[in-house]
């Protein structure tokens, strides 16, 4: 089966799975675990910030830092195909009373301009106050979209004018920085908060990081606690993640070389509507336009073929590639593609 649904479907490659074996555990809520705390000193030196704690999931990651710098009652302004307005079952209203103000981005992606249009005013009573701005790098929905670097800057300018916090969903901001060659540190230094998923492209099993200053995380790891993810003898968890980081984020550029491939060869297939110059990284969009075929069929008749994609919306189906993906994989599907849809 060549699964293309996304890259939170990779298992741990024999060699990871040695290192989780090996790996010297303790108890995490005791601060303990050995592994644990060799991760977030790792990962903090990667993003140039203070302090960073491991936590179950990309979306607790997101919740608990969208905590940490709200009260109930605020307003977040977001991205209005961002992984935290649709793909968090509506957590930050629940779990942190706030109201998140979406903006219509350009493919994921928010400028200045229309962030400090949407700034409340902080003298109308009547006007929830603005207390946080939350961009996504890659941006999932935009395509795998790359936060353009200058506007990251600019946008954290108008931050702080504001006194604004700046967070950054950065589940896959590796394959960002991996396609532009560029240091994390230069994105990082931009934002108050960022978050890295361990278990997509990177390959580990569970987890997520959460960077910040020490103040911060501590303030972090009291909400995590509280949602239920304060965790044990989570070292060998932690292990995956250190091997991830050392082994797999050079590897990326593969992934990205695949999307692009199968993308172009995608949009060669009459039955599908892609646009290859969109994938920046190593998630493909694209509508499948067969006369008498609609996305749930194309799902379908796919997977009878042993290829998996996922439905999105409409016609809208996604291809990602990831770890468990290699070249002869995408040679398949290519053909199984035109074999459908030609």
């Amino acid at each position: 089966m060549i699964d293309l649904r996304s890259d939170t479907v990779t298992r741990p490659t024999k060699k990871m799975l040695e290192a989780m074996f090996r790996a010297e555990v303790g108890d995490d809520v005791y601060g303990e675990d050995p592994t644990v705390n060799l991760l977030e000193e790792k990962v903090a030196k990667l993003l140039g910030k203070e302090a960073s704690i491991f936590v179950p999931s990309g979306t607790m990651a997101n919740q608990l830092c969208i905590k940490a710098h709200t009260n109930p009652g605020d307003e977040v302004i977001v991205e209005r195909y961002s992984h935290i307005f649709n793909d968090e079952s509506g957590a930050a209203a629940a779990l942190s009373c706030v109201q998140l103000h979406p903006l219509l981005g350009e493919r994921g992606i928010l400028y200045p301009e229309q962030i400090e249009k949407a700034i409340r005013d902080k003298k109308d009573f009547h006007l929830p106050p603005t207390r946080l701005i939350c961009i996504e790098n890659t941006h999932n929905r935009g395509g795998g979209t790359i936060y353009p670097l200058n506007v990251v800057k600019e946008i954290s300018q108008l931050a702080k004018k504001h006194k604004i916090p700046l967070h950054m969903d950065g589940a896959r901001l590796l394959n960002a920085t991996v396609a532009c060659g560029v240091d994390p540190v230069e994105y990082t230094r931009y934002v108050d908060s960022v978050t890295l998923c361990l278990s997509k492209g990177l390959g580990a099993p569970v987890g997520s990081m959460i960077a910040g200053t020490k103040e911060f995380i501590e303030k972090v790891r009291r909400y995590r606690k509280m949602y239920g993810g304060g965790m044990r003898q989570i070292g060998f968890l932690a292990a995956a993640g250190i091997y991830a980081l050392d082994h797999h984020v050079n590897r990326l550029a593969d992934d990205h070389r695949r999307a692009k491939r199968l993308a172009i060869a995608l949009q060669k297939i009459p039955g599908i509507k892609i646009d290859p110059e969109r994938v920046q990284t190593n998630i493909i969009y694209f509508e499948i336009r067969k006369k008498g075929w609609d996305a749930k069929k194309a799902v379908e008749e796919l997977k009878k073929k042993e290829v998996l994609v996922l439905h999105i919306e409409g016609p809208l189906l996604r291809a990602v590639t990831h770890l468990d993906v290699n070249d002869d994989d995408i040679e398949r599907a290519i053909l199984i593609f035109g074999e459908l849809f030609g």
